[in-house]
C-alpha cells in the first residue's frame, strides 16, 4: 500500500506521476479516498489509484 504521502495531496499540489515522465507537471483536482485526480500538462485529467502509484509532490515549480 502506498497510502503515506498520498493522503496529504490537496487541490492545487502540484505532482508528477513517477513512471510517466512526459506527462510532465500535474496539479491535483481532488483527493477522495484513494482517488486521486491530477490534470497533467501533458496527458490531461487522470485518476490515480493512490493504493498503486506514489505520486511526487513538486515543491519548486
Amino acid at each position: 500500500m502506498h497510502l503515506g504521502l498520498n493522503a496529504l495531496l490537496e487541490p492545487g499540489m502540484l505532482v508528477r506521476h513517477p513512471t510517466e515522465p512526459d506527462w510532465g507537471m500535474g496539479q491535483v483536482q481532488s483527493n477522495i479516498g484513494n482517488r486521486i485526480t491530477v490534470n497533467f500538462e501533458h496527458r490531461g485529467k487522470v485518476v490515480i489509484d493512490g493504493t498503486r502509484i506514489s505520486l511526487m509532490r513538486v515543491f519548486d515549480a
